[in-house]
Formats: C-alpha cells, structure tokens, sequence
C-alpha cells in the first residue's frame, strides 16, 4: 500500500493557508464540544451549556499550550533552544499527547476552583470528550505523514515520504483507532451509569496508557531519542507508566 498523496494543506485563501493537520485540531475540538452538551444535557442540572462552553475554552488553551511545551521539553529541547521561534509553528507538527494532557489537568484545577466543583468531577465529566479528539489528532499525524512505524510486510502497510522505500506499519491510525474510536466507546458506556468520584477519569487513564504503550512497540522512537532502556523502551512508554498506574488506583480504590 502506497501512502496516499494528500496535499498537508487543505485550501488556501490568498496568502492564508489551512492545514489538514489545523483542520484536524479543530475537528476535535467541535467533537468535544457537541458531546459535552449532550453529557450536560444528561446531568440532572449539574452541567448547563456555559459551563461545557468555559470548560471547553480552558481545555482548548491547555491542550496548545501544554502539548507544544511537553513536546519541547520531553522529545526535542534542542531545537526550541536553538530556535526559539519553532515553538510557534504549530502546523509542523510537535504536539505531546502527555504535555498535553497535563496543560488540560491545569485548566480543569482552574476551572473547578473557579465554579465550585471538585477536579475529579470536572475529570470524570470531560474524559469521555476527549477520545475522538485523540482520533482527529492522529488522522492528522497520519496526513502529514509523521509518527510512523517500523518497517513491516502486512497487507495494509504504508509507505511514508521522508521514511524511505519501505513500507511500515501506520501505528498513526493503530492509535487512531485504539486511543480514538476504542476508547470513545468503552467510556461512553461507562459513563452512562453512575461511578464512584474518579472511576471515569480512571478508565481514561489505563486506557489510553494501555493502548499508547503497546502501539509503541511497533512505532518507531523518535529519532532524536530513541530507545531509553532494555532496546524497546520509548519515551512514550516510560510516560505512559505512571498514567497507566493512576488510571488502575482510581478504578480499584475503594472511596466513593
């Protein structure tokens, strides 16, 4: 299988362009949004509109702000500190999930503090929006072309440009799938019945640790850091663990 030649850009508007990868960001974004409402709708008075609209805005700013500082500082210091300004091109690429993720915890604290709801209410609220945010991203990984993995000879394997001659695996949409569409599903439904504080959030975290962790044995490492440990370890792995580890005490503790 070839890799299909998308253009990255989408259409362009005089000098202005707009990215796939843009598109995809914003895709998620309106996916949470329209979900959101329908989980406030759903919650006997608990969540109105405004609030899913507020919650929505802080988690917009923690996800660019946290994903593009986690991705400078746990994949690629050097080249922010050569070139600052690089931390600016955000439609290159270069978004940590894990930066990211603690950008969106910082803004749910806010939140919280600020509407007189506890962080674990806001969390077990918000984490099933956040799945079909994670599919558009990786679509988008997988449009520009980026995040791909090791050489292999399954039938739907791609050839990436910039990976060389050999077709690989698209651990892109793996992930797309898993952390996505899987993921999406398993919380929705768990979600639709009444949980002890923390157990939704819970499942978000082991899930998508567990997901991430095993889709990077067949991605390949960033280059610039390649494996921590043992020959297989990935920074993305070692990241994974102690979300993994958070994911599986909230679901197994026994305060409600």
């Amino acid at each position: 299988m070839s890799f299909f030649p998308v253009d990255p850009v989408a259409f362009s508007i005089g000098p202005l362009q707009m990215r796939w990868y843009g598109l995809m960001y914003l895709a998620g974004f309106a996916a949470g949004w329209w979900l959101g409402r329908r989980r406030a709708a759903r919650s006997g008075g608990a969540w109105s509109p405004a609030y899913v609209d507020d919650l929505l805005t802080c988690a917009m700013l923690g996800v660019i702000l946290g994903g593009r500082l986690g991705y400078a500082l746990f994949y690629d210091l050097a080249v922010y500190i050569r070139d600052p300004m690089e931390i600016l091109r955000i439609w290159n690429g270069g978004m940590s999930f894990h930066g990211g993720l603690l950008g969106v915890l910082g803004a749910f604290l806010y939140f919280a503090n600020s509407r007189g709801k506890s962080f674990w209410e806001v969390a077990d609220f918000a984490a099933p929006l956040v799945p079909l945010g994670l599919f558009f991203g990786r679509v988008g990984n997988f449009i520009n072309g980026e995040l791909w993995g090791k050489v292999s000879d399954v039938p739907w394997a791609v050839v990436f440009p910039g990976a060389g001659a050999l077709p690989r695996h698209p651990s892109q949409i793996y992930e797309a799938l898993l952390e996505g569409i899987a993921l999406f599903i398993a919380l929705w439904v768990y979600s639709s019945k009444p949980r002890k504080t923390g157990a939704v959030a819970g499942l978000f975290a082991a899930g998508y640790g567990t997901a991430r962790f095993l889709v990077e044995f067949v991605r390949m490492p960033d280059a610039q850091l390649g494996y921590l440990a043992f020959g297989w370890l990935t920074m993305g792995q070692a990241l994974c663990l102690p979300l993994l580890l958070l994911g599986v005490w909230l679901l197994c503790r026994k305060t409600a």
